[in-house]
């Protein structure tokens, strides 16, 4: 055995090691999560390391997204972000010991040779063919850990126990290949052991691998030396319990940072797959997941990626939210190039004064534009479905007659428009709430939004009577069977004049 000494660790230290070969997925910022409250909860060192040895598959700009997702999230690092493709020097010592101490030893059977040899064996994998050749290291041959014939790998783990792994059907797994780049089992093991790694905190999916990982700690740190903690986590799986897939589940976390999920929901909801707080509580702020993780209270089991849970979670914490901190956060769908109405017409004030009512109403920030536009938009963005209904309801024109007759000469204030309109609803022999539904398509273009009269109060007497005006105009035009009375309620059909100031 080579030993070579570990760098002496005063706290835990964890970290997250992922490969950039795609967009960053949910189950790795959960991983990522996981192993930042543990750090945090046990006042530990929080280590991120990319691991972009893979030149085939990586990209600088999936190493970028993975920084700004964890930025997003508000889990930078205590160290890093280091590159394992930095560390080739001391991938390559460790070979050098491994071969010196003759842990390792050289193959230059191809592939279809081993197979060849091994059809019909009752043990699959490879065979030791060339274990006790005496094959140089060379250019076209990868190099293979002598794996121990008899014995058992234990590998204790938090989450699941003792896990026992027999030797005798493990193959001499390769460890260099005949490129002679070092494969990720050993660079994962070196770098561990470099940077003094206390507790190993990943997937399930890496559990099969975790022998190899021992057997090369082992070799390198000696039989004795301590292993680092492991904990594998549950597997996170789609309602049809199978494994997320990227190319078939929602899984990128960009994707729902740019749909409007808040970092502290984001975070909330991935700590809840595989763990739950001691009280039972769902609802959860980041320095009470902080306070209350334990690896020991992970569970095992499957934990289903629920979308709609990750929405509702979310609704809730916007709604926890003080009205400036909601103005601050929905800021960039207002003001960003996406939003649907001139920077210009975006006026801030009249946002502020509508944010309570829209944030008991929106679930992701990026509802909020159209739960707003109409007031910022010359003409509001007309549901057609809506406006379709508008149509076919034989008293809408009745309706709105008499709204805007009311409308013209009452207190411009939400209680009274209120009191108005369940006037207007009584004469026309309508309940208030249907009495409404031609108002709010006619002013606001659809039949879901902010309260209607608080709406209206802060759009204004004369432009809500102009929509108004221009609605019944145009429902005139339908009922005469004009085409163009399809479009917008506030729009001139083609043959339409434009319409006087109310």
């Amino acid at each position: 055995m080579v030993d070579a000494p570990l760098a002496p660790a005063t706290s835990p230290r964890v970290r997250f090691a992922p490969s950039p070969t795609g967009y960053f997925h949910v189950g790795s910022a959960r991983t990522a999560l996981f192993n930042w409250l543990f750090a945090r909860h046990n006042s530990g060192i929080f280590v991120l390391r990319i691991e972009d040895t893979d030149a085939e598959r990586n990209r600088e700009d999936w190493v970028e997204g993975i920084l700004s997702a964890l930025a997003w999230l508000g889990m930078d690092p205590d160290e890093g972000p280091y590159r394992q493709s930095e560390r080739a020097g001391a991938h390559q010592s460790a070979v050098d010991r491994l071969w010196a101490a003759g842990c390792l030893y050289a193959c230059d059977c191809s592939r279809e040779a081993v197979e060849a040899r091994t059809k019909g064996n009752p043990i699959p994998g490879y065979d030791g063919h060339c274990r006790h050749r005496g094959l140089d290291r060379g250019e076209g041959r990868v190099l293979r850990f002598a794996t121990p014939e008899e014995g058992v790998v234990v590998v204790a783990d938090v989450v699941r126990g003792d896990v026992e792994f027999p030797l005798a059907p493990m193959e001499d797994f390769v460890v260099v290949k005949s490129s002679g780049q070092p494969l990720f089992v050993l660079a994962n093991v070196v770098d561990d052991i470099d940077m003094a790694i206390t507790h190993v905190i990943r997937g399930e999916d890496l559990l099969p691998s975790t022998p190899k990982g021992i057997l090369l700690w082992r070799a390198l740190r000696g039989e004795h030396a301590p292993l680092p903690v492991y904990a594998h986590l549950p597997m996170l799986v789609n309602e049809q319990r199978k494994k997320l897939s990227k190319r078939r589940d929602p899984v990128s976390v960009e994707s729902y940072r740019d749909q409007g999920y808040l970092p502290v929901a984001f975070l909330n909801y991935l700590a809840l797959l595989g763990w739950s707080h001691p009280s039972g509580r769902e609802l959860l702020d980041v320095p009470e997941l902080v306070a209350e993780f334990r690896l020991e209270d992970v569970n095992h089991s499957p934990a289903f990626f629920d979308v709609a849970k990750l929405t509702h979670l979310n609704g809730e914490h916007l709604r926890r939210m003080g009205v400036d901190a909601f103005v601050a956060a929905c800021r960039p769908w207002l003001t960003a190039d996406a939003a649907p109405w001139p920077p210009e017409r975006f006026d801030e004030a009249v946002f502020h004064q509508m944010a309570p009512l829209v944030q008991e109403r929106v679930a992701l920030l990026g509802e909020v534009p159209a739960m707003v536009d109409f007031f910022f938009l010359e003409e509001p963005v007309l549901d057609e479905v809506a406006w379709a209904q508008v149509v076919g309801d034989a008293s809408a024109g009745e309706v709105l007659d008499a709204a805007i007759e009311a409308y013209a000469a009452c207190a411009w204030e939400a209680a009274t428009l209120h009191q108005v309109t369940a006037q207007v609803a009584e004469q026309v022999g309508r309940k208030l709430s249907k009495a409404q539904a031609p108002l709010r398509v006619a002013v606001t273009g659809r039949r879901v939004g902010p309260p209607l009269f608080d709406s209206l109060a802060l759009l204004g007497r004369e432009e809500t009577l102009r929509r108004l005006q221009a609605a019944r105009r145009r429902l005139a035009s339908a009922a005469a069977g004009d085409p163009g009375a399809s479009g917008a309620p506030g729009t001139p059909g083609p043959d339409e004049p434009e319409p006087p100031p109310p």
